[in-house]
């Protein structure tokens, strides 16, 4: 057994998010969005080398030796599943292993808006699951492709990097395929699932112009296209894929936009009011006339209106979400002040009037 397995176990056990291991520190536990140092000592320059090296393939070790940051993903000998990134920074070595459960969660254990689950009904379009680093975007999207995998008899082509949960094909037959291990690129991913008579295809981060480009041929074509973006709104989503393309290819994208782009999911974790885990709080645009027109005109701007009037579709604003979730005792109110974007209303419900704004008096 890996040395590093034992830190995996212990993560594990006590139901972290993530373990970070770094040179002059002891390891560290993700808890509920906040890191806690295990009792352990401060780890060694050479020591956590050696603990990387154990668990690294040949190819890996090379790529790792001639500077390249790793991502990839290891089982443990008891089974336990990470994503794993291995960085180098001045002091040495660095990692951060993002644990995956072994099952494949659903959309209801989710607790995800019901609108979450309709649009899956679409045969072909894109939807986009959006957020930053460590918002559970991959969570999401295997519990949607599970939601599929139950429901329907599909054909599913899933490119990742890497590949995180691993479905078993139900209703469906589901492909995964890793970057940078069976294919070289998302874009050639894309390209060579239009030849393998795909229904679906999971692009697991669009993260250049030529995957956002071949993500939407596919949208285009007749397939149901699910991918991610490190946007933190609707809003800003369209202006990242308006953005990212050539100014010649605008027009086209925006028209893109309007027709075939079903909706955008952007998420949050947020601490419930336990304190002992969160839950993921969802800003929700979903398609229609009036957005599509906005996109076309280059109004995104009032793209917030349209979802905070959209609840009979679906839709409902970040702050919303926040609101909503306060109001039922979900959410630790502290959690969802910061994590809103007009904190104003969420003022009075604040526990640890500390954060918030300091009130100056006159003369003061």
């Amino acid at each position: 057994m890996a040395r590093i397995d034992a830190f995996l176990k212990l993560g594990s056990a006590q139901g972290c998010s993530d373990i970070h291991l770094a040179v002059g520190v002891p390891p560290m536990l993700r808890m509920n969005g906040d890191l806690v140092p295990i009792r352990f000592r401060d780890l060694g320059a050479s020591e956590l080398e050696g603990y990387v090296e154990e668990i690294l393939t040949k190819k890996l070790s090379e790529q790792f030796r001639t500077g390249h940051d790793l991502d990839f993903a290891y089982v443990t000998e008891d089974g336990g599943r990470f994503r794993v990134n291995v960085f180098r920074k001045e002091t040495g070595v660095g990692a951060v292993f993002r644990a995956i459960p072994s099952n494949v969660p659903s959309l209801d254990t989710l607790n995800l808006p019901a609108v979450v689950t309709r649009l899956l009904d679409h045969h072909q379009g894109m939807i986009l699951v959006t957020g930053s680093t460590g918002q559970g975007k991959s969570t999401t999207l295997a519990a949607m492709i599970d939601e599929l995998n139950r429901t329907r008899r599909l054909n599913i082509i899933s490119l990742e990097d890497p590949i995180e949960f691993v479905h078993s094909s139900k209703g469906s037959q589901i492909i995964q395929r890793e970057y940078g291990t069976h294919v070289p690129s998302f874009a050639e991913g894309i390209r060579a699932a239009m030849r393998e008579d795909p229904d679906v295809i999971l692009v697991g981060e669009m993260r250049d112009a030529d995957t956002i480009r071949m993500a939407m041929t596919a949208a285009e074509t007749g397939h149901l296209v699910l991918g991610t973006l490190h946007t933190t709104s609707a809003v800003k989503t369209i202006d990242r894929i308006i953005d990212a393309l050539p100014a010649e290819e605008r027009e086209q994208t925006k028209s893109f936009l309007s027709q075939s782009l079903i909706a955008v999911i952007t998420q949050v974790l947020v601490k419930r009011n336990d304190s002992r885990s969160r839950k993921a709080i969802c800003e929700i645009m979903v398609m229609n006339r009036a957005i599509g027109k906005l996109i076309q005109t280059d109004q995104t701007h009032q793209l917030a209106a349209q979802l905070q009037t959209g609840r009979d579709q679906g839709m409902q604003t970040l702050d919303q979400a926040l609101m909503a979730g306060v109001l039922a005792k979900e959410l630790d109110p502290d959690a969802a002040y910061l994590n809103a974007l007009d904190r104003r209303p969420f003022q009075r419900f604040v526990n640890d009037s500390s954060i918030l704004p300091r009130v100056e008096l006159p003369g003061g």
